[in-house]
This record gives structure tokens, C-alpha cells and sequence, in this order.
């Protein structure tokens, strides 16, 4: 048996049970090695989408930056084996400025990009992340950093744009009616979360402000806002403006629903609205699918 000397790094390693590395026979260099993916027969059926997901990446929304969440795919012809997963991520690379910037421009890019070096009929890709923006309490008006979550989801092909999609999760206050109807004084309310999923007009130019637009259609239609920052005097502004707006989680998509329609550049939307019952232990939850 090999005396091994434990005082190095390489006796050590193999006291615990490594090997030296073998000669090994098959080629090294790139140009003599074997492109499975590229393999040219019937392979009996094309693919709608492969690629990677539950990528992790760095994002720059409305100006902050974040991490963003990515799934990147394009389509696969039926005479092609695989599709060359490297160049995904070297087409979500050639927009990494500090961050990918998180909008449907940059996302036009890298699909652009994309279809051409995959040579496929089809690319997609969707992208979420957390927006971070100053929101002023009420009353006093101190600045705190409030977030929501976002999500952006396009997918391009030959004839151009097919699927150009935008989602927010915004936190709300809501308060029951119901409660406050029966109680003698006070009513029960919750943190809500309304989560919206929009299919835009692919010849309509989304807002710039659109992120802003959402988020305050999706508080203004709640019992009350959440704030960063809440002094004595905000709080009683924040809890009188809910007992003023009871809201069922029925109500809350209804209204936010109406509001919606009424955008021209969204031609479709899915809402719900979830509460966190503080008298329950269960949650209660409200959905709805619309389109113009």
C-alpha cells in the first residue's frame, strides 16, 4: 500500500479516497470533439420549448438593482437532436449591464438574438423579480422602500411577437364587510395579496410607467395601503381608511377588474386576490380570467 503523506493536500485527498485522473483516449479540444446536439435525422417530433429555468440572475427594475428569476427557451426543429443550451446564457450576457435591465426592450433583444444564433422558429423567455421603489408614509410623508414582485414573459417567432405578458404581486390591507356589519365596533382585516397577470397589445407601446400605473391601480381598489414607514399619525389614517373600504376578496378583483378594462394596451387579464384570514386558519382567495 502507498505510503501516503497526510501533511499534503494530495495525501490527504486520497486518505479519503481519491484517485489520480487517467490518461484518458477520447479528444480535448472542441474542434475533434463529438456534437450530439447537432446529429441531422427524424427525431419524430419538432418541440415547442427547451431550455433552462429556476435561473438565477442579476436585474436592474426601475432603476435598482435586484435578482431576477429566468426561464429561457427556444423551439426545436424535428431534424435536430438538441438545441445548444450555452448560448441561452450568452444571449442573456450580452445584455448584463450591471444587471439586465428588466423591460420589454431588453427582452425583444435577447430573443432577437436568440432566434438567429439557435436558428429556430420560435424563443421565449419570462423573467421575475422583486421592484424596490420610495413610497412616502400618508401623513408625514417619510420616505421607506416599499417592493412588490414582477414578472415580464414575451415569446417571438418568425411572424414577430406571439406572447407579451406582464404580471405584479402587490401586499394590500383588506377589511371584512361582513364583520364590520355584525361587530358591535371594529372588524377583522388582513394583509391581502393581489397577484395580476396582463396579455398586452403586441402593436401598442406599453407605458413607460406602467409598473407605477399597476401598482396603484391594484392599492387604490383595497381597504388600505401598506407603507414602509408608519408614524402615530399615519397609522390612524391607515386604519380609518380601511374601515371606510370594507372589501371582500370577491370585491377587490372586481374592482381592479373593471379598471383594467378600461387600459387600451391590455387585452386580457388574469387577478387574484388571496387574505390571510386573521380570525381563519385558512386563507381566503378570489380568481378571474377576462378577456376584451
Amino acid at each position: 500500500m502507498e505510503e501516503l503523506d497526510l501533511t499534503t493536500r494530495e495525501g490527504r485527498f486520497k486518505h479519503f479516497g481519491s484517485v489520480d485522473p487517467i490518461e484518458g483516449k477520447k479528444p480535448k479540444e472542441k474542434k475533434d470533439m463529438a456534437d450530439l446536439q447537432s446529429t441531422k435525422k427524424d427525431f419524430l417530433f419538432p418541440v415547442e420549448s427547451v431550455g433552462i429555468n429556476n435561473l438565477s440572475y442579476p436585474v436592474v427594475i426601475g432603476g435598482f438593482q435586484s435578482v431576477g428569476t429566468f426561464e429561457i427557451a427556444t423551439s426545436l426543429n424535428q431534424d435536430e437532436k438538441g438545441i445548444n443550451m450555452s448560448r441561452l446564457l450568452e444571449s442573456l450576457e450580452t445584455e448584463n449591464n450591471q444587471g439586465v435591465s428588466l423591460d420589454f426592450n431588453t427582452l425583444s433583444n435577447i430573443l432577437s438574438r436568440l432566434r438567429t444564433r439557435m436558428q429556430q422558429e420560435s424563443a421565449e423567455i419570462t423573467a421575475e423579480g422583486k421592484w424596490y421603489f420610495v413610497k412616502p408614509s400618508p401623513g408625514t410623508h417619510i420616505n421607506g422602500m416599499a417592493h412588490a414582485d414582477v414578472k415580464y414573459s414575451m415569446s417571438v417567432s418568425s411572424e414577430g411577437i406571439t406572447r407579451k405578458q406582464l404580471g405584479m404581486t402587490a401586499m394590500v390591507t383588506t377589511l371584512c364587510p361582513c364583520s364590520k356589519e355584525i361587530s358591535e365596533y371594529s372588524a377583522h382585516n388582513q394583509r391581502g395579496y393581489v397577484k395580476v397577470l396582463l396579455d398586452t397589445d403586441p402593436d401598442k407601446v406599453v407605458p413607460e410607467n406602467h409598473k407605477e400605473q399597476l401598482y396603484e391601480l391594484l392599492e387604490v381598489n383595497a381597504s388600505s395601503q401598506l407603507y414602509p414607514v408608519l408614524k402615530r399619525t399615519d397609522e390612524k389614517i391607515v386604519t380609518e381608511r380601511a374601515y371606510e373600504n370594507p372589501r371582500f376578496v370577491e370585491d377587490l378583483i372586481r374592482l381592479i377588474a373593471y379598471d383594467l378594462v378600461e387600459l387600451d394596451w391590455v387585452t386580457g387579464f388574469e387577478i387574484e386576490c388571496r387574505n390571510e384570514e386573521s380570525i381563519h386558519q385558512h386563507d381566503a382567495f378570489s380568481r378571474m380570467r377576462y378577456t376584451k
